[in-house]
């Protein structure tokens, strides 16, 4: 096996690369190993083509201290209840996955329209809450307010211009009220990437921030992302819950899509930050969903840049300040 898509590894990782390898092939040989885009993970990803199967191995970045360390026992419990694709192998020390490769297809395809995916978004969100309690990491509105406070150092926007969300996150943080004895088993970043369609069936991937929560996080962000009309968010609450949801939970869901909001908006800015810049912003005046996607197509933003990254960050701030649409995750994004 040739070593050059594990070069960039530590000589550790990449020993323990092969060795995970070695554990669920055996003498099978490999015939192929490609590399795959990874969405907005830092996690690096490879098919492995081997024998007459297909395997995907993801091979995680350096720990932050943002990590949730419960990752593995999360994607095991997935696994086990057929939630996410077969795991053989896995090491929680150097960070490594061995599980099946899903070929999937766009979401576009599935069965039945937009319609039937979000009664399915739904009922996949029940089963995954029905299953065995994921670990304990943090309490979701601790998380967003520590990426929140990470973009207000980064020096991305002057002083004061993130004062008024600094002030509707506190807002929010007071009037959110959550027992974490109701918590249930959640994915937490159930965007379209993470959401597989094999032709017949929907699988759950990228299992890096799942821990127990608050159950009104996943629908949350799958409700911005695969039901962006009244009509495919009735259907999906309605198959998630069972019935339709009374006044106190539509007040409930609300400052959770908030805080969801915020947490994309702290991502986006977050990856912004990577990129050079060279004054601070005084604006965080975002373009509409039609403005945004008029400049992708006339090629004044490109996708994966950190102007782009930035102008979406804005948009998903603006969905948190004053509840406008979320940009989404489709694949201009």
């Amino acid at each position: 096996m040739g070593n050059a898509h594990f070069d960039r590894l530590s000589a550790q990782q990449r020993e323990a690369v092969f060795a995970a390898l070695r554990n669920v092939l055996g003498s099978v040989p490999i015939d192929a190993v490609t590399p795959l885009k990874g969405g907005a993970t830092a996690a690096a990803i490879l098919r492995i083509d081997a024998g007459k199967r297909s395997y995907l191995l993801r091979i995680e970045g350096a720990p932050s201290p943002l990590r949730n360390p419960h990752q593995y026992v999360s994607l095991r419990i997935a696994t086990d209840a057929g939630l996410a694709p077969r795991l053989y192998y896995h090491d929680d020390v150097e960070r490594i996955a061995v599980m099946d490769f899903v070929e999937q297809r766009p979401l576009s395809a599935y069965p039945g329209g937009p319609l039937a995916l979000a009664r399915a978004a739904g009922e996949m969100v029940r089963r995954l809450q029905s299953t065995k309690l994921f670990p304990y990491f943090v309490d979701y509105p601790d998380i967003v307010a520590r990426l929140w406070a990470h973009v207000c150092r980064t020096g991305l926007f002057a002083p004061g211009v993130l004062d008024p969300a600094n002030e509707r996150l506190a807002a929010l943080r007071n009037a959110y009220v959550w027992d974490r004895a109701g918590s249930v088993s959640s994915h937490n970043d159930l965007i379209p990437a993470n959401i597989l369609f094999d032709g017949q069936r929907l699988w759950l991937v990228d299992w890096e921030s799942a821990y127990r929560n608050d159950p009104l996080v996943d629908v949350a962000i799958v409700l911005d992302n695969l039901a962006r009309t009244p009509e495919l968010e009735a259907a999906l609450l309605r198959a998630w819950l069972g019935e339709p949801p009374g006044d106190e939970l539509h007040v409930r869901l609300k400052l959770t899509r908030a805080l969801t909001r915020l947490y994309y908006a702290g991502v986006f800015f977050s990856a912004s930050a990577t990129f050079p810049h060279t004054a601070a912003d005084i604006d965080v005046r975002a373009p509409s969903l039609a403005e945004f996607q008029s400049a992708l197509g006339e090629g004044r933003l490109k996708p994966g840049t950190g102007q782009t990254k930035h102008v979406l960050g804005k948009m998903f701030l603006a969905a948190f300040t004053t509840g406008a649409p979320t940009p989404g995750f489709d694949g201009a994004v």
